[in-house]
Order: structure tokens, then sequence, then C-alpha cells
């Protein structure tokens, strides 16, 4: 079923989870920006982190080929890429500075 089709559909089951204070905090600014409730924010996302969970366990057929060429690329050496450095070393924009 999609996050649509639940978010449409009556309310009938209770999930209870704990979360830390700063978690909280967050998921409480995230809902707000989103124009969301509490409660809406949090199983929109975890609904579509589910989906995609359940996605990539799909199994995909290649051609011998293409099986080929995707093993040679994943054994190739590393390459040098300032532009995604620079990128995984700046501050997520949820991190309090």
């Amino acid at each position: 079923m999609s996050t649509i089709a639940v978010a449409t559909a009556t309310r009938s089951s209770r999930l209870g989870l704990r979360a830390t204070s700063e978690q909280e905090i967050l998921l409480r600014k995230a809902a707000h920006v989103s124009r969301k409730s509490l409660t809406d924010f949090i199983l929109d996302s975890a609904c579509a982190a589910a989906e995609q969970t359940l996605l990539d366990q799909r199994l995909f057929l290649v051609s011998g080929n293409q099986y080929q060429a995707l093993l040679d690329l994943l054994e190739r050496p590393e390459q040098d890429n300032p532009g995604l450095a620079r990128l995984f070393a700046r501050p997520t924009p949820w991190t309090e500075r």
C-alpha cells in the first residue's frame, strides 16, 4: 500500500516509540517546516523509508556483459573528487551551529 493510501485511511493501530530530547526537537522542527503534525510527519517519513527499504530488496536481472561491466567499475581504483569531499565536509542543515 502506498503512503498516500495510508494517509487517507482511518488510523486504528497504535505505535509507540521513545526518542531522545534531541531527536524530538529535530522531528518537531521538521514537522513544523513541512506544515504537518508530528504524527503525520513521522508516519509519512517512516512509510517512505519502509517503502524504499522494500524496493531496495528487489532482484535486478542483467546480462552477463552488464554484470561484468559493473564488476569492472567496482574494481577500478578510486578517484579524487574535490567537490564531493567539500560537500561531505559541510555541516548538515539540521545540526545546531
